[in-house]
């Protein structure tokens, strides 16, 4: 049946790719061998040309000895000479104090693109032969991958064993060997890389041996000594290992194994390089010249961040923290590093922050060896245990530590106290407390020579760590200006992923759940202060600030999104909370006028509103401008004149007659509001109590400025993009609770463990028998999906079933074949579930599986009660998917393009529903409009509507005539709840009782239960007696006078078992009235709008649906209703960041210590775009944009992925397919001869066009990455008019870019080429390829934009989303040359290039229908270029003008025959040939191909063409609209 898939090197892979910040130059200039680095204040990131890449020397020597690309010349043997010499000239960096460079990046990148490694290094690899230089050239290269984040160990998976030689050779490399501080930067980068690879196995298990327990033979024997006392279970697997080594013949003394040393020795290899090369005094040697005679090593300042880098990811992943914690501190690697006087300096100030990271994970939280969580009260009574022993040994064994030993912990603790308390020892009575007695350090350490390094060692050791719980509750939610600004935290955008920075990684595995939402916390905070201080930048230079004459700053601009500030004034300060220092609330008033501002942003800031986020400014710019040299070294603030950032939060808005503005609350009714009066506005604002106790701290102890009386502007943000400080309160929220997530998903979800526990066959409570409705469609649908599997059909009874008819009831073995078992990443396999399948050769040989076919009840005798039937034939991977997600446990389904994932999750829902009516289901989306696709599709499937609810603000956008959002339920269940109570009353009648019955949903219920179920009952009794009687059912059915307005007569009197069943089906339609009723009474018990809308979402609704970033916002809402929920859906979930698609399984509070959660369905597909993040270096640095279904398919957890796609050609499907294992085609698009035809006027279906410079530019950067070309934005528009003269639809046309640069060109090419003619118009859209992910057309016109380097399209998942957009054609223009020579998209590019790639037209087709068939060509003409598409077009458009000008001269004639009508009025279509004379261009006038802003670039005359008469332009508007919903999930139009 189904696969279910693991992971490995073919479905990771590392994708954002690196940009190359190169000195520029002209064609014919050499490429200089070490370029300047761009500096963050240059507007364009220079790239190397393609032309210097062909003429470089790398290149040349490239294509003589290893290059696939140059097959005709043969290539001479393998030269290890070469190698030495490439690595000698073109990869070292001079030693040069003053670079922070490891490698020439340009050299580097060539030498990449090339493909060294794969095709020269790696395949001439030999460990016994091969020299130092070409391992390094190896590791330089791997490095290289990893910074563009490509797929960095692929290579390598043809010749394992051999790796592992290499691994090993790499590890010795140093033997024997002194390396320049560049090349330990590049080997130590090495590491760290290969640290952060675990999911690889042929990785994994060689580094990981580094970090395990014989490493401990490298401790001091104190240390060793003192960790096997405190870990008494690793006696026990030491000795195991000693019995091991013995029994070998081995010497247990492994001190001098390589892998036991290795780590040792680079800790070593750091501290000496920390003490003595960062800061030196010889004049010989290059450097930069601080102060006196000191010289600051830059590279060795690298290499001490790397090597902080290197150790905080090592103490922060579980499997390398466990026995390596103890080497850090054996060698107390933090107290060397803070006594160190990089630490001090101000050139040190990012190793600093890399320190503190590396105290905080080495004092982290956890139980090392259990790997389970401490909670705040473990850690304290820890730390008062080890006190307490130490106070104890003082007392016993020194005298002078008396008073220490007496004193209460509380007072000593501290790091002054603790100090002080210490300082009445001699240096060697504290050397011999620390070394000899508490063996915290080794005796032979040269440091222990240091006083302050004895003290810190103890302070260390002993003293109280802050709770990181209380440091985050401590910090203030909103950026200040300090933040903002500090590259180390928040890098500018054109990092480049050279160095490292102080910030958290997301990987694989976190050490707790608190690790994990610590880290993203952080990086959350940071990515939203990024976007912050964007906008800062972006609406403060509109004000244009000044001094004035009193000395005062003032504005003579003015800015959409900030205006300056009348007054300020802090309102109230409340005292702080039992426990805290902060206050408990701080309270201000800002008032500001918005005179200078038109209408539409006088709405907006009117549209302010309760919960909105707000920025308070103090701008004071110089006096005098900047001068150049001035502007070229100063910050930004300095800049911008910025003094100071303060965040805030809206309590209430009011107009300037102090009327409330915006009231959600109820506190004006609605018949009371009023537009708001007058310009001032007065905002009443929530301070950050946190911000403000540290400002008011500073003003007291510091006697600095006050903050608060600086302000002068209020600057406020996009709404959408605001949402920041309620998603890091509920991350907040989250880490001040306990058991937060399900046992099931605990360990799983933190990466540890069995990647499948959490997959249903190893769940308990699993349900044996599912009813799937209407999953099948007849019985051999059911044959297919378990073809592993001899199917018997039985009745109710336990009868064998020889006619069997949906629906089915399966009884659902555990170990359900194809669907429990995992294949390894890297394999593929090879069946096709989908095209063939697989018979085994006697089906007596294969398992029965039971499947019930059952009657279902007759629902009801109205055309109402009729239950919506499921269409789709799902195929047999769709159905294991709904197996696995109706199970408990975790689901993950992969859904490549087209393969209906929204239709799959519909039907997991539906099934569910009904097996568990009891349960409530919550789903998650990513985009409102993928989350309506979902909800519209579940309102055609049997679910009543008023179980379902619509959270957010797109319900406005659902395509349907109900109103699902909070308040339209409500509505609707009072407009229900009278039509129930007016059938009721009718009921009544019918059995001649007194109509008052149906006053009240209580009345109803008594008069069910006395009058009506008291009836049947009686009515069941006599039948029971009288089955022999045919028409008794018809005679004695005691409402059937109720049931006399049904459509069809209800009983035929020819057959008891007939009516008695029909009669069934009456009494379930009675029932499921007074059912509904039931649920209405709480409407009428509940009285405001508020209570009823929370009553419906937290009691009645069994599937509510909201975003991911509405669940994050609201989450305290949630919990304070006691909003309850069992299963979880979440589609898009590999478009979710990681932290918001965890807030979501954690909207409902714990029930007796256990979360209610029971299924966690995640639908995704991490081969197409990830998460978008703004800041590249949370990308590139931190894998931010990793989703939490990334990461779980990277742990190895199973996954179902879907293999067949309903939406493109067979052919057009071959461009993506290879991305995916097994990816066919449904039956439809291979037998509908809708798919088989040509594209009219097109010699092929998909195509590559080579567009060459235009007007001698290829691409161009007006500004920095907003890339344009303008030759492929005027091909393409040409092509986008030549379709629709032809009679493409427009709505059929989309056109995709891989810039917003282009997209913006194109859209002014559309407006001037095509807006003003109503023949031609407006495509579809006009998008960026990432925007458009989800989406789909007919036709995709696509601009690759790039002539220089491939850019961020490197990146395989935006290629697959580009390519699979499209249903029946694709065409792809850009540079042949730069996209062919490209290793990552190969396998798309030789497809295209198959094909000729000058754009092949059949001009003899003149309509938008052919019988051609798709691999038919007919007699194709090749467009040479630009200009000839221009004239063609052209051409065309003339006749279009020329049948326009002959239909007006018989205008008259057409007037008095009108009832004749033309063709696309008799359709009932919009006449889009009908059009005014005088808007037409003459003869003489020229229609501009050019863009706007373009000078000196005429091309022909394009005049208004149209053989629009004869050929039918806007004919078959609808072309292929009937067959529009082929895929499973909805097209977006």
């Amino acid at each position: 049946m189904t696969k279910v898939y693991g992971t490995g090197v073919f479905d990771f892979r590392r994708h954002r790719v690196a940009e190359y910040p190169v000195a520029a130059g002209g064609p014919d200039q050499p490429v200089p061998e070490r370029p300047p680095e761009s500096k963050p204040e240059t507007s364009v990131p220079s790239s190397i040309t393609l032309v210097e890449i062909q003429r470089d020397r790398l290149t040349k020597i490239a294509n003589a000895n290893w290059s696939k690309s140059t097959t005709n010349i043969e290539k001479p043997p393998f030269s290890a000479d070469l190698v030495k010499e490439i690595y000698e000239t073109e990869l070292l960096v001079k030693e040069d104090g003053g670079m922070r460079r490891t490698v020439p990046l340009q050299r580097v990148m060539i030498l990449e693109v090339s493909q060294y490694l794969e095709n020269y290094l790696w395949p001439n690899f030999d460990p016994e032969t091969s020299s130092f230089e070409h391992v390094m050239s190896m590791i330089l290269m791997i490095n290289e991958k990893f910074r563009e984040n490509v797929a960095a160990w692929i290579c390598f998976y043809d010749r394992k064993d051999m790796f592992k030689a290499f691994i090993e050779r790499v590890l010795c490399l140093k033997e024997g060997r002194s390396l320049r501080i560049a090349e330990k930067t590049n080997y130590l980068l090495f590491m760290i890389n290969a640290f952060q690879s675990l999911e690889d196995d042929i990785v994994s298990k060689k580094v990981m041996k580094l970090a395990d327990l014989p490493c401990w033979h490298s401790l001091s024997f104190g240390r060793f000594q003192m960790e096997l006392c405190l870990n008494p279970d690793l006696i026990k697997k030491w000795k195991r290992n000693a019995r091991k080594a013995k029994k070998k013949g081995q010497s247990f003394d492994m001190s001098t194994v390589l892998e036991v040393k290795f780590l040792k020795n680079l800790i070593d290899e750091f501290l000496e390089v920390l003490d003595s090369k960062v800061f030196y005094y010889d004049d010989d040697d290059g450097g930069s010249n601080v102060h006196g005679f000191e010289k600051i090593n830059e590279a060795s300042i690298l290499y001490c961040e790397r090597f902080m880098e290197f150790l905080i990811d090592l103490l922060s992943q579980l499997p390398t923290r466990r026995y390596f914690k103890a080497l850090v501190a054996d060698v107390a690697v933090v107290a060397k590093c803070h006594l160190s006087v990089l630490y001090r300096h101000e050139k040190g100030k990012l190793f600093a922050q890399l320190v503190d990271l590396l105290q905080y994970y080495e004092g982290f939280e956890i139980d090392d060896n259990l790997g389970r969580q401490m909670t705040d009260d473990e850690v304290l009574l820890a730390h008062y245990e080890r006190f307490q022993a130490f106070q104890l040994f003082s007392f016993k064994k020194i005298p002078k530590l008396k008073e220490l030993a007496l004193a209460n912990i509380g007072a000593i603790d501290k790091r002054v106290d603790l100090s002080k308390k210490l300082s009445v020892l001699s240096p060697d009575e504290l050397r011999d407390l620390v070394c000899n007695k508490l063996k915290l350090v080794s005796k032979n350490d040269p440091w222990t020579e240091r006083v302050d390094f004895l003290i810190e060692v103890m302070v260390s050791f002993f003293g109280k760590q802050q709770s990181q719980k209380e440091a985050i509750n401590a910090l203030p939610l909103y950026p200040n200006e300090q933040i903002m600004w500090d590259e180390s935290l928040v890098p500018s955008i054109n990092y480049s992923g050279e160095g490292c920075l102080a910030l958290p990684k997301l990987n694989l595995q976190f050490l707790t759940l608190h690790d994990y939402l610590l880290r993203n916390f952080n990086l959350f905070r940071l990515e939203s202060t990024y976007e912050i201080r964007e906008d800062i930048q972006e609406a403060v230079p509109h004000l244009l600030a000044y001094i004035n004459n009193e000395g005062q700053p003032a504005f003579r601009g003015w800015s959409r999104m900030a205006v300056p500030i009348k007054e300020f004034k802090i309102t109230e300060v409340k005292q702080p909370n039992i426990g805290e220092v902060k206050p408990s609330s701080v309270t201000a008033e800002v008032t500001f006028s918005i005179s200078s501002y038109r209408t539409q942003i006088r709405s907006e800031w009117n549209a302010l509103k309760e919960h909105d986020v707000l920025f308070l400014l103090c701008i004071r710019p110089s006096f005098e401008p900047l001068s150049a040299d001035e502007a070229a070294n100063a910050s930004v603030p300095q800049k911008l004149g910025l003094q100071f950032v303060r965040g805030c939060e809206i309590l209430e808005i009011r107009d300037e007659e102090g009327t409330l503005m915006n009231d959600f609350t109820g506190r004006i009714k609605r018949d009371e509001w009023k537009p708001p009066k007058g310009e001032l506005r007065t905002v009443r604002v929530a301070l950050d109590t946190a911000q403000y106790h540290m400002d008011v701290s500073d003003i007291a102890e510091k006697g600095a400025e006050d903050v608060y009386g600086t302000f002068n502007i209020l600057m406020r943000r996009k709404p959408k993009e605001n949402n920041f400080k309620a998603i890091l309160e509920s991350i907040r929220d989250l880490m001040n609770e306990t058991c937060i997530v399900p046992d099931w998903l605990h360990d799983v979800f933190l990466g540890y463990g069995n990647p499948s526990a959490a997959q249903w066959t190893n769940m308990p409570d699993l349900l044996e028998t599912v009813d799937f409705k209407d999953t099948f469609l007849d019985a051999d649908h059911v044959k297919e999906c378990f073809n592993d599997y001899q199917v018997m059909f039985t009745n109710s009874d336990g009868t064998e079933n020889l006619n069997p008819r949906p629906p089915f009831r399966i009884n659902i073995p555990r170990n359900l074949k194809g669907n429990s078992h995992a294949l390894p990443g890297n394999e593929k396999s090879t069946t096709d579930s989908v095209d063939v399948a697989t018979e085994d050769p006697s089906d007596s040989e294969k398992e029965k599986l039971i499947v019930e076919a059952y009657m279902p009840p007759d629902p009801g005798p109205y055309p109402q009660d009729q239950p919506k039937q499921n269409s789709v034939r799902f195929t047999p991977t769709q159905v294991g998917a709904i197996v696995s997600g109706i199970q408990p446990g975790l689901t993950m389904v992969v859904g490549p393009p087209g393969t209906g994932k929204t239709d799959t999750a519909v039907q997991i829902l539906n099934v569910l529903y009904h097996n568990c009516p009891s349960q409530r289901t919550l789903i998650i989306t990513h985009s409102n409009q993928a989350l309506n696709d979902l909800f519209e599709k579940i309102m055609e499937r049997d679910v009543p509507a008023r179980y379902l609810l619509r959270l957010g603000q797109g319900e406005q956008e659902l395509a349907t005539d109900l109103d699902f959002s909070r308040q339209g339920r409500v509505n609707a269940m009072l407009v229900r709840r009278l039509e129930l109570l007016s059938e009721v009353e009718r009921l009544a009648r019918s059995l001649q009782l007194p109509e008052d019955v149906g006053y009240t949903c209580e009345t109803a219920g008594y008069f069910w239960l006395l009058h009506v179920y008291s009836r049947w009952e009686q009515f069941l009794a006599d039948c029971d007696k009288n089955q022999d009687k045919p028409a008794f059912v018809k005679d004695r059915f005691p409402f059937t006078e109720f049931f006399s307005n049904t459509p069809q007569p209800v009983f035929m009197g020819k057959s008891f078992e007939e009516d008695m069943r029909a009669a069934k089906g009456c009494f379930s339609h009675l029932k499921t009235v007074f059912q509904e009723l039931e649920e209405c009474r709480a409407f009428e018990l509940l009285k405001s709008t508020v209570d009823r809308a929370n009553h419906l979402m937290t009691k009645q609704a069994k599937i509510v649906a909201m975003t991911c970033t509405h669940a994050a916002l609201k989450r305290k809402d949630f919990l304070n209703l006691g909003f309850k929920y069992d299963n979880l859906l979440m589609e898009e979930s590999a478009q979710i960041l990681e932290i918001e698609t965890f807030i979501p399984m954690l909207l409902q509070r714990q029930e007796d210590g256990y979360a209610r959660l029971k299924r966690c369905i995640l639908i995704g597909d991490h081969h197409q775009l990830p998460p978008v993040v703004k800041n590249m270096a949370f990308q590139k640095y931190s894998h931010m944009d990793q989703s939490l279904f990334t990461r779980f398919v990277r742990l190895g957890i199973p996954y179902i992925e879907l293999n067949a796609q309903g939406r493109a050609r067979p052919s057009l499907a071959k461009l993506y397919n290879w991305r995916y294992r097994d990816l066919g085609d449904l039956p439809y698009v291979k037998e509908n001869p809708f798919f088989h035809k040509a594209n009219a006027g097109f010699g092929y279906d998909y195509q590559l066009i080579d567009v060459p410079d235009y007007h001698g530019k290829g691409e161009t950067a007006p500004s920095p990455w907003f890339y344009q070309n303008e030759g492929e934005a005027e091909y393409l528009v040409s092509v986008y008019i030549y379709m629709r003269l032809l009679g493409y639809p427009a709505n059929k046309i989309s056109i995709l870019t891989t810039y917003n640069g282009q997209k913006l060109l194109i859209r002014d090419v559309i407006n001037r080429r095509c807006a003003p003619y109503d023949f031609i118009g407006l495509p579809n859209k006009v998008a960026t390829v990432d925007k458009f992910q989800g989406q789909q057309n007919d036709f995709i016109l696509l601009s690759l934009v790039r002539t220089r380097f491939v850019g961020h399209l490197r990146d395989v998942r935006r290629l697959i989303v580009a390519m699979s957009r499209a249903r029946l054609g694709l065409y792809v223009f850009c540079r042949r040359s730069l996209f062919e020579q490209c290793y990552e998209l190969q396998p798309t590019f030789q497809l295209l290039l198959q094909r000729p790639d000058l754009l092949a037209l059949n001009l003899h087709e003149i309509a938008p229908f052919t019988d051609r068939l798709v691999g038919d060509t007919g007699p194709t003409h090749l467009v040479s270029g630009i200009e000839e598409m221009a004239g063609i077009v052209n051409f065309r458009m003339h006749q279009v003008y020329q049948a326009r000008m002959m239909s007006n001269q018989f205008s008259d004639y057409a007037e008095n025959n009108a009832s004749t009508g033309r063709p696309s009025e008799q359709n009932g279509e919009h006449d889009d040939t009908e059009a005014d004379v005088q808007n037409l261009p003459s003869d003489e006038q020229q229609m501009d191909t050019e863009t706007p802003n373009i000078a000196n670039n005429t091309d022909e005359d394009m005049h208004v063409d149209a053989t629009v008469e004869t050929t039918g332009v806007t004919n078959n508007e609808s072309l292929n609209e009937n067959d529009s919903n082929i895929e499973n999930s909805k097209m977006d139009e």
